[in-house]
């Protein structure tokens, strides 16, 4: 049976809310195991008090978490037992391990598996690739890059414009719709970055390229895959998750500000219940790492069970679709190499 990997220990909430979130989630779907890695006796000890199948869930030992004070590349060639290294060198060498997730230091993975798991044929820079909820129902976003290469080259976003493609599919979109973030939806407007960058995917066969996109029609629901360098990927990213964190604060505000207000509360108590649901980035997962082999998925190092629970059944999607091999194929097809 095929295997999700996830690190126990990595984030503010491990080894209880990374334990306990992933066992939800195989109470949600069948068709996969999970290797819980990290120290063995703290995890069999929250394990105990759980209900489980155990015939499900393995325990793969490792003595050692790099922090995120610690230097990524120091700590990944230094800690060779760390939940990271570990977790790596499983997922590289055995072949019913399809995936590992973690809410620990976002630098010392992203290097871990580069180092360790090394990158798809023909791809140049692996992108983290959050997938978003829009206000569309059952309509999600792709954005990459959302912070792993901060200074980009054209090569790299038009690579990222295909494995986002690539990526959708996976997720069941037929035809893509593929926006390049910039500061204006006129083809003229951007830096010289984008504006060389849109010429290119605005010829490129394969893609779906709808133009120019602003940051504020991210979530529109109109656009399945937003390309956007490392730095103002993660600046969008951050106003996003900010803009809808702060609009939910305001709402309960203003809600608490009157009797009559309260009241009204209670009338939209299931309103406002399934809007939070359909906008809580937590739930959709985590970010994916496009361009290494093998799937690497992100969380949030304050995730909590939702979060976890989240990123297990993202990765449990994935498993019967090998976006490896569909993105060297892309890439080598439409000569994205180069």
């Amino acid at each position: 049976m095929d295997r999700i990997l996830i690190d126990a220990f990595g984030g503010d909430n491990s080894p209880n809310e990374i334990i306990i979130g992933a066992i939800d989630a195989l109470k949600i779907k069948d068709g996969f195991k999970i290797s819980l890695i990290g120290m063995q006796d703290k995890i069999e000890e929250i394990l105990s008090t759980l209900s489980y199948d155990s015939s499900r869930v393995e325990i793969i030992p490792a003595s050692e978490v790099i922090t995120c004070e610690e230097k990524p590349v120091n700590a990944i060639m230094r800690k060779k037992d760390s939940t990271f290294n570990v977790g790596f060198k499983v997922l590289k060498e055995e072949e019913s391990a399809k995936a590992f997730i973690s809410a620990g230091s976002t630098g010392a993975y992203l290097v871990g598996a580069t180092l360790k798991l090394g990158r798809i044929e023909g791809v140049d820079r692996p992108a983290l690739s959050p997938v978003l909820p829009t206000i569309v129902d059952g309509k999600r976003v792709i954005l990459l890059d959302a912070g792993a290469n901060a200074d980009c080259k054209s090569i790299n976003l038009v690579q990222f414009a295909y494995m986002g493609v690539e990526y959708a599919k996976a997720l069941g979109v037929k035809e893509p719709k593929v926006a390049l973030l910039s500061n204006g939806t006129e083809e003229a407007k951007g830096n010289s970055l984008t504006i060389e960058v849109n010429e290119i995917l605005k010829n490129s066969n394969d893609i779906n390229f709808v133009g120019n996109i602003e940051a504020r029609d991210i979530l529109s629901g109109e656009i399945d895959v937003v390309v956007a360098d490392g730095f103002s990927g993660n600046v969008a990213l951050k106003s996003l998750e900010g803009g809808i964190k702060a609009f939910t604060n305001l709402l309960k505000g203003e809600i608490y500000s009157s009797f009559k207000n309260k009241i009204a509360g209670l009338l939209l108590k299931k309103s406002f219940k399934k809007l939070y649901e359909k906008m809580d980035y937590n739930r959709q997962g985590g970010a994916l790492l496009l361009g290494v082999n093998k799937a690497v998925i992100k969380i949030h190092g304050s995730s909590k069970r939702k979060a976890v629970t989240g990123a297990v059944l993202q990765a449990s999607g994935l498993l019967d679709f090998d976006l490896s091999d569909s993105i060297s194929k892309v890439l080598s097809k439409n000569n994205a190499v180069q």
